[in-house]
């Protein structure tokens, strides 16, 4: 067994992703034998409710079967998330559309949305760059999601994000309509080989914007790198070491362009990425409407809910289900024109 073998710890980066794979395969393992375990329970339970009349019991048993059937359909999806990377740890990028303050609080409100689904999942979210907009919400936001299929199960966020409400900032209470792009891609791992010439890149440092101290605030230790022939720009605030944050982006970069790799392979991928090249109307691929109704529905799968609140605060897992459902089965985005 490799996670046993003596030499394991010779190599550190190795020795802890194997015992995570190790880890999520237990997990998966445990979480079947789990489903397995209750529908026998509640078979047995509904045949004894049936043979003794008792509707109660018998529609307790009906109830907790078709839950079990949601979780064993969700571990099924789980199953077929075997792209390349799609058990790797992802970036997600969040960029403000135009339309300023609106598009810019948008934005901080996507980030937020994205933090609370990877925090109900068990999933750390890290921040790597985040560009406060003037007013107040935020230009642009780089986290990353560490945690077992992260970019499996995020992958299809990637698109235009489109927000209608009563705008906060406006004092005669009028209606807004604004937007923002996530662009979600996974974090290379050294299996895969990414090939950059340092002839390549345009490095930039900068002092960092965000909060961080008076050191982070003084030194120009954030550090922006451009690929030229590509135009893929990175950028890391996260650390006081302008080396460190160096490292960082360059992992970011290597991201990018292996994202892009497979985007070309990708039929279905490499139609949302076109889909994503413009922050405005007809390019968004989910519509959430605060007024003057409640309504959060995806142009692509057709999934709607009017639960608009639990949506905003993290409750993703219908959308990403259906969307990476559709995807797995060769689909591709029909969102070509805004919603009502």
């Amino acid at each position: 067994m490799l996670a046993g073998a003596p030499a394991l710890w010779n190599n550190t980066a190795k020795a802890q992703a194997l015992l995570r794979e190790r880890a999520q395969l237990e997990k998966s393992i445990a979480s079947c034998r789990s489903i397995e375990r209750e529908l026998d329970d509640n078979v047995a339970l509904l045949e004894l409710g049936e043979a003794e009349g008792d509707t109660g019991v018998v529609a307790e048993a009906e109830a907790a079967i078709r839950k079990l059937q949601a979780s064993a359909a969700k571990r099924g999806l789980e199953a077929l998330l075997s792209g390349e990377a799609d058990g790797n740890d992802c970036f997600l990028e969040i960029h403000a559309g135009a339309g300023g303050t609106e598009s810019q609080d948008w934005a901080q409100m996507l980030l937020r949305m994205y933090m609370r689904w990877a925090e109900a999942h068990d999933y750390k979210a890290e921040f790597l760059e985040e560009s406060p907009g003037e007013e107040a919400g935020l230009k642009s936001a780089t986290l990353k999601i560490i945690g077992p299929n992260a970019y499996g199960w995020l992958k299809t966020e990637s698109g235009v994000h489109r927000l209608v409400r009563i705008s906060p900032f406006d004092a005669n209470a009028r209606r807004h309509t604004s937007f923002a792009s996530i662009w979600v891609y996974p974090v290379v791992d050294d299996a895969i080989e990414i090939e950059i010439d340092e002839g390549d890149l345009k490095v930039d440092t900068y002092r960092s914007s965000g909060a961080g101290g008076q050191h982070v605030n003084k030194t120009e230790s954030a550090v922006r790198i451009t690929h030229i022939p590509s135009g893929i720009v990175v950028a890391c605030q996260t650390d006081r070491s302008q080396h460190r944050n160096r490292a960082a982006a360059m992992t970011m970069l290597r991201a990018r362009m292996y994202e892009a790799e497979l985007q070309k392979r990708e039929a279905a991928a490499q139609a949302e990425h076109a889909a994503k090249s413009d922050i405005g109307w007809g390019h968004q691929i989910r519509s959430y409407v605060l007024q003057p109704y409640q309504m959060v529905k995806d142009l692509r799968t057709g999934v709607e809910t009017s639960d608009t609140a639990g949506v905003i605060d993290g409750d993703l897992d219908r959308f990403l289900e259906a969307s990476l459902a559709m995807r797995l089965k060769g689909g591709t985005s029909a969102a070509t024109q805004p919603a009502d």
